[in-house]
């Protein structure tokens, strides 16, 4: 039927009825609860996992001054608004909030700011001609050792996201002061994290496309599949709700879009794609631009190339280095990984190195791509290979740990197989089925998981 005739039938075919003054739905009172708890969420939260404190709105501010956009001067409303809403004041504070979102979506670039002198790809094209692409590796997807690696990387991502869960959102200094050097889980472990959501919504759509599938068809994994995300990817899940599809969808009102949200859900996008480090970034990119831009998207390629090339490629520190000279330092996050390697080449130990990279960038957000960026770097330069080591480093040395921890512990998997985790850290998370937070799979067992990412490989490759 025609949008017109259901309009016509709406009105035509339905009687006439008396409501009573309960049946009348004019309270508003629940809804208003809902938009108030939703609106102090922006302002003040605590990660679920860790209870560690972040403010968005305060978070998005600092994410377009370090872009080099001139916001204005926002001190006296930003913190009016906090009182507002320790004072339980919602009608100061949605004004407060509005206002700052109006001088948001004004602020204009700072040509002279050195973030606007670097460069940002406006496409998928753009940026593959500006790399040059090491050729496919061969392998052999039906080989024994392909099922072991794709279980050892899921098995590392679930390891590390338990693992990182507890301690997201914290520094170095007070991680050793609770809980000194991280060993073994600081608490029962379990697999419910918004890490993999994102990547089971890339999976489902690509075990159903294959290298053909795009980024709406992701998208619509991501509004079927996924009820909220946080930061860069609850604006882009809101902006693919009301029509929007990429890149619009990560740009649209999004200050976030250089944050983590992309560089944290890379891996899957080279899982699929052993030894393909071009395939890998470009399924990386297309992914991560439902929800990111710039560099932020760069994020996301990064771990995707490494995890691609990781199949073929034994030696972590060559892994690393060979990776990062795929990425130009004309754009903010080449400049990232150079300055982060190079640290480690000049540093003694990590935590030396570490204390470097986090002065750099200690005007970046904790859950910014950049600091987070740097922290993979490290952990996998000292870690050189060894599994236990590179998750002490990884998750001692601070900020999101999860995201990172589960990233590049994926890819130490993937080299050495899943022999490589010990049974103190796997143990305690196959007891049961992996738990989500997202309409399907609510709960997927780990080697249905394995087969589905193994099998969704085989066919893309046919």
């Amino acid at each position: 039927m025609k949008a017109w005739e259901i309009a016509r039938d709406l009105l035509r075919d339905t009687k006439p009825v008396v409501r009573s003054a309960e049946e009348q739905t004019w309270d508003a009172s629940g809804v208003m609860k809902a938009q108030d708890d939703i609106l102090s969420l922006f302002w003040k939260s605590n990660v679920p996992g860790s209870a560690a404190p972040e403010s968005l709105m305060a978070g998005a501010l600092q994410s377009l001054e370090n872009k080099g956009y001139i916001v204005g001067d926002y001190r006296q409303m930003l913190n009016d608004g906090i009182k507002a809403l320790e004072q339980g004041d919602f009608e100061t504070l949605y004004t407060l909030d509005m206002r700052l979102r109006v001088m948001m979506r004004e602020a204009k670039p700072d040509p002279e700011h050195p973030s606007q002198k670097t460069v940002r790809y406006a496409s998928w094209e753009e940026f593959d001609k500006s790399v040059n692409w090491p050729s496919d590796a061969a392998f052999d997807l039906n080989s024994d050792r392909f099922i072991d690696q794709t279980r050892g990387a899921w098995l590392a991502q679930l390891v590390g996201a338990a693992a990182g869960t507890a301690l997201e959102g914290y520094t170095y200094d007070n991680i050793m002061e609770a809980f000194g050097p991280i060993r073994d889980y600081i608490r029962e472990p379990n697999t419910y994290n918004d890490d993999i959501t994102f990547e089971l919504a890339f999976l489902e759509a690509f075990a159903d496309k294959g290298s053909a599938v795009t980024g709406q068809d992701i998208c619509e994994r991501w509004t079927s599949l996924i009820p909220v995300g946080w930061s860069a990817e609850d604006i882009a899940l809101k902006n693919i709700r009301r029509g929007m599809i990429p890149p619009e969808t990560g740009t649209a009102d999004n200050p976030f879009d250089e944050w983590i949200g992309a560089q944290m859900r890379g891996v899957i996008c080279g899982m699929v794609v052993p030894g393909r480090a071009r395939e890998a970034a470009r399924l990386a990119y297309m992914d991560a631009e439902i929800s990111h831009a710039g560099n932020g998207i760069l994020g996301e390629v990064f771990n995707a190339v490494m995890a691609a090339r990781a199949y073929t490629i034994s030696d972590t520190r060559e892994l690393l280095t060979s990776t990062i000279d795929l990425f130009s330092t004309e754009t903010e996050y080449g400049q990232v990984l150079e300055f982060s390697l190079n640290t480690c080449r000049n540093s003694e130990n990590w935590l030396d190195a570490w204390r470097i990279c986090d002065e750099k960038y200690i005007e970046y957000n904790w859950i910014h791509a950049y600091p987070n960026a740097a922290a993979q770097v490290i952990a996998l330069w000292f870690g050189e290979g060894n599994f236990d080591l590179t998750l002490e480093i990884i998750c001692t040395l601070g900020h999101d740990v999860d995201c990172n921890a589960a990233q590049i512990l994926c890819m130490i998997a993937v080299q050495n197989g899943s022999n490589i985790i010990a049974d103190r850290w796997s143990a305690p998370l196959l007891t049961g089925d992996i738990i989500t937070y997202m309409r399907r799979p609510a709960e997927i067992s780990f080697d249905d998981l394995v087969t589905q990412t193994v099998e969704a490989a085989k066919r893309a490759a046919l």
